[in-house]
């Protein structure tokens, strides 16, 4: 099953100890060496801007790319429920161990245990260093951070800060790699994106760079390059990415030989506000989070489920008895706080039932009463109050909640206008995370010497779904603590590489080829606009390769994509012109490679006869409809190699499972 063009580069040794020994034992770099040799880092994010402030501390010299016009503008911002790590704060029964078999079980056991259990292990340094950093966490009364839980697991290991963990984990890693831009050890290149890799004698050795403001085509030299550049959700258009989200960095290193691993692995997030109208850009997430003290239900009756969608009655009108806890009810064990798959696809069950809120049908309800009121009887015991009535229990319930939450349910009345203190919020899944990414060996590295893919960029930790407050830990544990150690296992052997002039051959060829692409896009002039395909692209895609699949939907959908692209090719139109600043350009760019990628997600999808995590193959699924694994025949990752123009060939890197038992994944 293994193919001989994949080695992972495992380190020997028990599972406990590999990072351990691999960190005693790699090939180090001395600190005048570092002094001359330059890394080049694609994206400023969580793993970008925590990758690059390490490496120039570390003395490395280092150049940063961001397309937005700040690194804090980046989507890493988003995350809003927490950081996992398994500190054990709770007491609770938490550890390393269970941190790793969490994370495999979550993702369905599609995942690799040597780089799942490195991240538990250095899950733990995270928190220190974002402390030190004056990252804000939620702390207890008595000044010991705060954990909550969430999906997947039965402790509580989720750091928080309210429900802005992203952003401010964020803001620590910027205020990091602004130091050292400070200190000369870093050049950031904001509003500059990256268009291709330069390739010398098989080894990355630098990128062609966009200049957003001016349209100047720019070359730069590295004797490695880090692609911390995010997922492609937006290949679906209608996603809870930023509308500048995008795979072009991904892409064009796959183009140039870096294999494209498990694209079909699509997360889809349960707690999303749901769709509106034809005229919504993006979609809003709801964090996580609120699935730790929020109940999820539907009307139990399709009577009033139909009255619902038609005005005539409140949700507050509807009894308890009446009313569904569809997740307490079919996963008893973790309720609410199942994996996000898992909760997401009951949620599309309940819906396509008739079961289905909102004036779509395409909705369920969060409901924060029965939290309110707990919390507001928590309060009054600890104010020694007797007998308080039950508008003084909701009001004190209120305000522990506003703590907690406050200003995700700000968020909410602003974008839908509910209170979602006095009426439950209405949820729907959307896509919000791919597993799927960069193939890379447990050194962070592609298919291409030199070339490394950090963050949502590669698809090493999460297997088939990821588990919710792990996407924070992935990045971070990346950029502080794995790939500053990993890198220069690379960068020893390249001390006498001394800097190659950008007037190389290499670099010309490919900036002609950049060069050439932009000016087709511009030349078209086509009758349509990129949105225009993007939208037709993002439907196919997600009616055919979202929540749920089927081999006849796979096969049109390859089908239609195909010849949407040849359409784009010969229709779009571009305005304005390449030397400018060209926000049509940027897209039309990026939809390009959409176009692309959405077939090969649509391959893999079709590729894998089976139902594991995020795909959920409609002829594989058990009685209960559960996903349904086989193990026999799928228990491996799909790199796909580019090997001619929209041309595969998948290479396979066989899963072995050393210290879990794989087993049907229940969370009953």
């Amino acid at each position: 099953m293994t193919n001989s063009k994949l080695d992972a580069k495992i380190p020997e040794g028990s599972i406990d100890q590999k990072w351990t020994k691999y960190k005693s034992s790699v090939p180090l770099v001395n600190p005048a060496n570092k002094r001359s040799l330059e890394i080049i880092v694609v994206g400023t994010g969580l793993a970008g801007a925590s990758a690059a402030s390490t490496l120039a501390e570390m003395g490395y010299k280092v150049k940063a790319f961001c397309f937005q016009d700040s690194p804090r503008r980046a989507h890493s911002i988003a995350a809003q429920g927490g950081i996992n790590a398994a500190k054990n704060y709770q007491n609770d029964g938490d550890s390393v161990y269970r941190l790793f078999y969490d994370t495999i079980k979550g993702g369905d056991y599609r995942s690799r245990e040597g780089n799942v259990h490195r991240l538990a292990e250095v899950s733990s340094n995270i928190i220190d260093q974002c402390v030190a950093q004056g990252v804000p966490f939620a702390r207890e009364y008595g000044g010991l951070l705060s954990n909550r839980s969430f999906g997947g697991t039965q402790v509580q290991r989720t750091f928080y800060a309210a429900g802005q963990t992203g952003q401010q984990l964020l803001l620590g890693a910027y205020s990091s790699l602004q130091r050292q831009v400070g200190m000369g050890n870093v050049k950031l290149y904001a509003r500059h994106e990256m268009m291709d890799v330069v390739v010398i004698d098989g080894k990355a050795r630098g990128i062609i760079a966009r200049d957003l403001v001016s349209g100047k085509l720019e070359r730069h030299f590295g004797h490695a390059v880090v692609l911390a550049s995010g997922g492609y959700g937006n290949v679906f258009f209608l996603s809870t990415n930023a509308m500048g989200s995008n795979v072009t960095a991904a892409w064009k290193a796959h183009k140039k030989g870096a294999y494209f691993a498990n694209p079909c692995f699509t997360q889809i997030h349960p707690t999303c506000i749901p769709v509106s109208g034809d005229h919504q850009s993006k979609l809003t997430l709801m964090s996580e989070s609120l699935r730790n003290d929020g109940r999820i239900w539907v009307p139990a009756k399709q009577e009033d489920a139909a009255a619902v969608r038609a005005g005539q009655l409140k949700p507050n009108d509807i009894a308890e008895e009446n009313r569904d806890y569809y997740l307490e009810r079919r996963y008893p064990a973790f309720g609410n706080l199942v994996p996000r798959d898992v909760a997401s696809r009951a949620a599309k069950e309940r819906c396509d039932a008739g079961f289905g809120v909102n004036k779509t049908g395409q909705a369920v309800y969060l409901d924060y009463a029965s939290a309110i009121e707990r919390y507001g009887k928590i309060e009054a015991t600890k104010q020694n109050l007797t007998h308080p009535d039950k508008a003084t229990i909701t009001a004190l319930g209120k305000a522990v909640v506003k703590e907690k939450y406050g200003n995700l349910f700000d968020m909410y009345e602003q974008i839908t206008g509910v209170n979602p203190y006095n009426e439950p919020m209405q949820i729907y899944p959307a896509v919000h995370y791919t597993m799927g990414g960069l193939w890379v060996d447990y050194n962070l590295m592609t298919t291409v010497p030199g070339l490394y893919a950090i963050g949502e960029a590669n698809f090493s930790d999460h297997g088939a779904n990821r588990l919710g407050a792990s996407a924070l830990m992935q990045g971070l544990a990346d950029g502080y603590f794995v790939l500053p150690y990993t890198i220069g296992a690379y960068l020893s052997t390249e001390i006498r590489t001394k800097s190659i002039p950008t007037d190389h051959e290499a670099f010309a060829e490919a900036e002609n080829k950049v060069q050439q692409t932009i000016d087709t896009l511009i030349n078209i002039k086509g009758t349509k606009s990129v949105d225009y395909y993007h939208k037709r692209l993002g439907k196919i895609i997600w009616d055919q390769c979202g929540m749920a699949r089927n081999e006849a939907g796979l096969k049109a959908a390859i089908a239609e994509v195909q010849a949407l692209r040849a359409e784009f090719w010969s229709n779009v139109r571009v305005p304005g012109t390449a030397n400018e600043f060209n926000t049509e350009l940027e897209k039309a760019s990026r939809v390009a490679d959409f176009l692309e990628l959405g077939e090969l997600m649509c391959m893999d999808a079709l590729n894998r006869n089976e139902s594991c995590g995020g795909h959920f193959r409609e002829e594989f699924q058990t009685e209960e409809g559960e996903a349904q694994r086989d193990d026999a025949n799928y228990s491996y990752v799909a790199a796909w190699e580019l090997t001619g123009d929209n041309q595969w060939t998948l290479n396979k890197e066989e899963l072995k499972y050393e210290n879990i038992k794989i087993a049907a994944r229940s969370y009953k």
